[in-house]
């Protein structure tokens, strides 16, 4: 199994509720965003998004791309980021030490330093401690690893799991499951039969820096624009 992420860009309309959901789902402090929306060939940018220099404006929403050579892992010191046997990305919060070599070697820019304890910011919001609008317990994997809490310690760095603590209970990360415009799709990339892989097969796709030999486990279903 090799669990990943085709987004249609033809789809995304930048609505942004992928960010908010996923914000309030894993408890991220303030500041904190693991899931943020570009938009590419915005007139403020003036991108050439198109062939033959054309401008097209689209939205690019990007968060971890979960690589199946990820250099986040490589530099961790302490073990803290690991890759369990489904694919997935993960931190241990319990051993991560907030060194940040993880976000200096991400090419994606998609990791993030906790400045600021969650539990003190939900208590100054009126929350009880230990609230989460999601998911509100602890999550281990299966070998003890503590790769959700709603009441992470300031001082280390996290990102996008693939909402592993909805993923084990069989549901989709909550992205895809509050996407109105249903762009996003999560599956098994190893399965020939699954909708993720008759995706990637059928429709032009692309992964985000793919020369530095990261290999992403997300896909992006090129716009209309970009395939003429």
């Amino acid at each position: 199994m090799k669990l990943g992420m085709v987004v249609d860009l033809d789809r995304c309309i930048g609505c942004r509720t992928c960010m908010v959901v996923c914000k309030e789902h894993n408890a991220q402090p303030p500041g904190t965003w693991w899931n943020r929306v570009f938009t590419p060939g915005s007139p403020e940018h003036q991108v050439a998004a198109g062939k033959n220099g054309r401008i097209q404006m689209y939205f690019l929403p990007v968060s971890c791309q979960h690589c199946e050579n990820p250099p986040c892992e490589k530099v961790c010191p302490v073990g803290a980021t690991y890759t369990d046997e489904r694919g997935l990305v993960l931190v241990d919060y319990r051993r991560c030490i907030g060194c940040r070599y993880c976000m200096a070697a991400c090419p994606y820019g998609v990791r993030q330093f906790n400045w600021e304890d969650p539990r003190e910011a939900k208590t100054r919001a009126g929350y009880s401690p230990g609230y989460s609008y999601g998911y509100p317990f602890d999550h281990y994997d299966k070998t003890g690893r503590l790769v959700y809490t709603p009441d992470r310690p300031r001082g280390i760095t996290e990102k996008c799991t693939f909402c592993i603590q909805y993923v084990d209970q069989g549901e989709n990360p909550i992205c895809v499951q509050a996407c109105p415009a249903r762009a996003r799709t999560f599956g098994d990339l190893e399965d020939p039969n699954s909708e993720i892989s008759r995706l990637v097969r059928e429709r032009p796709a692309l992964r985000l820096r793919e020369e530095l030999g990261t290999s992403p486990k997300v896909y992006y279903l090129l716009p209309a624009g970009s395939r003429q």
